[in-house]
């Protein structure tokens, strides 16, 4: 995609505020910028220190017209959503849409890792969507409603041979996370959603990709043959975030190229 000097046309998201977690890089910021091009007025929440990653992000959005700024947040952390929050009511008075996107992975099996590593890779899956929801879903009421995309993975619908059995416990639990969620709070116009997508080609495994059995392996079990690219998640996302979807609540929606129809 190009954003330098681009005019949004289409618009799908016209005047909406979105906070993106995870938003400085990879599938976060690929979201950012595809919600920029439909109109959105974005922030990218992440760590303090990919704020420079950030910068690069919003420069690109801003290059094209859009808006976008950074928040520093934690997502592991209460204090850093109850400021973030305070960020988002005081510059926009609102937000429309919440990407709880900030995820890890600890790549060791069951047998290998220790529960402390288990417990991170929780803190920051499970606990920044689920703190992400309890600090927003307030305003999301006070707005009038609103969406929530959670990031799961194919994972969090099935048991996945090549991953490891943390990361799918984190994602199952984002997935029932956004059911309960869609369940509760539908009644006021907080629509509740997560995308499961198979493995992106994303900088954080184009090492991992250079090894030829791990791209045969991967790409062995997509029937479309090809990995998702960002831009097939950030779609996706658009989709769930915007009008279209105004009847779409509680669904776990796969991006996987039919990975997950086997």
């Amino acid at each position: 995609m190009r954003y330098a000097n681009m005019q949004y046309a289409s618009m799908r998201l016209q005047n909406k505020v979105a906070l993106i977690t995870g938003g400085a890089q990879g599938l976060g910021a690929a979201i950012a910028k595809r919600f920029a091009e439909e109109g959105a007025v974005i922030f990218i929440g992440d760590i303090a220190a990919q704020e420079d990653a950030a910068a690069q992000t919003i420069e690109e959005i801003t290059a094209g017209d859009g808006k976008a700024s950074f928040i520093p947040l934690d997502v592991t952390g209460e204090q850093s959503w109850a400021d973030a929050r305070s960020v988002v009511e005081k510059a926009a008075g609102r937000l429309d849409i919440l990407v709880n996107n900030a995820g890890i992975n600890i790549r060791e099996t069951i047998e290998e890792m220790p529960l402390e590593h288990l417990n991170k890779m929780l803190a920051v899956n499970v606990s920044g969507a689920f703190l992400g929801c309890k600090y927003f879903i307030p305003l999301f009421r006070k707005s009038g409603g609103g969406s929530i995309i959670n990031m799961s993975s194919q994972c969090g619908i099935i048991g996945h041979r090549y991953t490891t059995e943390a990361y799918t416990v984190t994602k199952g639990a984002v997935t029932l996370l956004t059911k309960s969620v869609a369940v509760r709070y539908g009644k006021d116009n907080i629509r509740s959603n997560c995308l499961c997508p198979s493995t992106a080609d994303t900088p954080l495994i184009t090492e991992r990709l250079k090894d030829p059995a791990f791209r045969a392996e991967r790409l062995g079990e997509v029937p479309l043959g090809r990995l998702a690219l960002p831009e097939d998640i950030a779609n996706a996302a658009l989709f769930l975030a915007s009008d279209e979807a105004a009847y779409i609540n509680g669904v776990a929606f796969p991006v996987d190229g039919g990975s997950t129809a086997d």
